[in-house]
């Protein structure tokens, strides 16, 4: 087991705000071919203002991820921001009062953040939404550590079953949100909420691999 410290939260919370800062366009140009097209925007806001609260506010990845959890419920619209400060919400709650983090403890935590998601969106595998990256993402990374693999291989393994989730999104009819009313109009474009889940898994596994 290998375990990281996650004392200095802002270490995995800055590089996952700037992903998204730099992504914003992106995330609401595909947003726009299926839906309203302020996915990238409303991600943008609320990771922005958790940064500002956070440069002055810092503290352990718990209170990192309750910061952009409690910012994403109350400031941001749609359905993503519920669903995303959930997500995060179960994540602070799972690495509450530790000092460090090994695989064991992170598949937990992503365990916990998948199960929150379930719950609440409605949501299952092929219906063009983030759960499609989400569930196979967290199974590779359950089935790599059940292997006995090391935690940076497991990392890796969740970030490609991530990137294979997103990209499969493109050949699925959306069953889920404003964008199911299109039909198979909504094939041949990728799920933005897919998109932006595959980049918090990938740029999490990042972060977090620059501390083992």
């Amino acid at each position: 087991m290998t375990s990281v410290s996650i004392q200095d939260g802002n270490s995995v919370l800055m590089p996952l705000i700037k992903a998204i800062q730099e992504n914003k366009q992106y995330l609401s140009d595909i947003d726009g071919l299926i839906g309203d097209g302020d996915h990238g925007i409303n991600m943008n806001k609320g990771f922005t203002l958790c940064e500002e609260q956070l440069q002055t506010q810092p503290g352990d990845l718990s209170h990192g991820f309750s910061t952009l959890s409690n910012i994403l419920m109350s400031q941001i619209g749609g359905s993503m921001g519920p669903l995303y400060g959930m997500f995060f919400r179960a994540m602070a709650r799972s690495c509450k009062g530790k000092e460090t983090m090994d695989e064991a403890g992170f598949g937990e935590m992503l365990t916990a953040a998948k199960d929150k998601v379930m719950d609440i969106s409605g949501a299952k595998l092929g219906d063009k939404t983030l759960l499609d990256v989400l569930l196979p993402a967290e199974e590779a990374f359950r089935v790599a550590l059940a292997g006995g693999e090391s935690f940076s291989s497991c990392l890796d393994k969740m970030s490609e079953a991530a990137g294979r989730g997103r990209d499969a999104t493109k050949d699925m009819i959306a069953k889920i949100g404003r964008s199911s009313r299109l039909g198979e109009r909504s094939r041949g474009v990728i799920d933005a909420g897919s998109a932006s889940c595959c980049l918090i898994l990938q740029t999490l596994a990042q972060a977090l691999k620059s501390k083992i």
